[in-house]
């Protein structure tokens, strides 16, 4: 009567095993598939790059008379106007006061610095592009300077959702007019509010009352 059973629990026991064996093979294909995916788009990304670099490098290399300098963090830049007196430099809690024109690699403008003045940019602490965000903190002030973006650093592979498209490497001309710290900043807003208050006061007192005669 033992025999029965044994062999009864001995083909249980191959049938869960079976099973375990099917479905562990079966997830197989999954990560095999997810590991080509994206071994396929990090080569997607290289060549992107490369292209893109390459872009930039063709266009450096037509204007030879204008040195352009690379920058550990992804892009070039070459000065307009260079302050060499300044040592100070943008750094997270301060302010940059700034204003900038956007063009593609062939020199088409893409937003206007009238389109987008004046820039107020609280360092490291709001969600601007991250090729500005680093070229500004290279930046001393009163000085305009020439960056050249991958789109990686720009607006990547969305782009704006306006004029500027899909991977599309970036001309961006700025210039510093100024940074102050973020306790000034502060302080200068409360000037200035408590300054347009006493003259909305005083507008308010001298302004001559409407009569009616008969």
């Amino acid at each position: 009567m033992k025999y029965p059973k044994l062999i009864l629990l001995a083909g249980l026991v191959s049938i869960a095993v079976s099973s375990c064996k099917q479905s562990q093979e079966a997830r197989r294909p999954i990560s095999q598939a997810s590991g080509t995916f994206m071994k396929k788009s990090v080569e997607r990304n290289k060549k992107l790059i490369a292209g893109e670099e390459g872009q930039i490098d063709s266009l450096i290399k037509s204007n030879p008379k204008i040195k352009y300098m690379a920058s550990t963090k992804g892009y070039w830049y070459t000065y307009v106007v260079q302050n060499i007196q300044d040592t100070l430099t943008p750094k997270k809690g301060d302010v940059a006061f700034f204003d900038y024109e956007i063009k593609d690699l062939k020199g088409n403008i893409i937003y206007s610095e009238l389109e987008l003045r004046p820039q107020t940019y609280a360092v490291d602490k709001q969600n601007i592009m991250s090729g500005l965000r680093e070229g500004i903190k290279l930046m001393h002030k009163k000085e305009k300077i020439i960056f050249l973006f991958p789109s990686h650093i720009a607006y990547g592979f969305h782009g704006d959702d306006k004029r500027i498209g899909h991977n599309q490497p970036l001309m961006c001309t700025v210039t510093l007019h100024n940074f102050i710290s973020e306790a000034a900043f502060k302080k200068e807003i409360l000037l200035k509010a408590a300054a347009a208050a006493e003259q909305a006061q005083k507008t308010t007192v001298t302004q001559p009352k409407d009569t009616v005669t008969n």
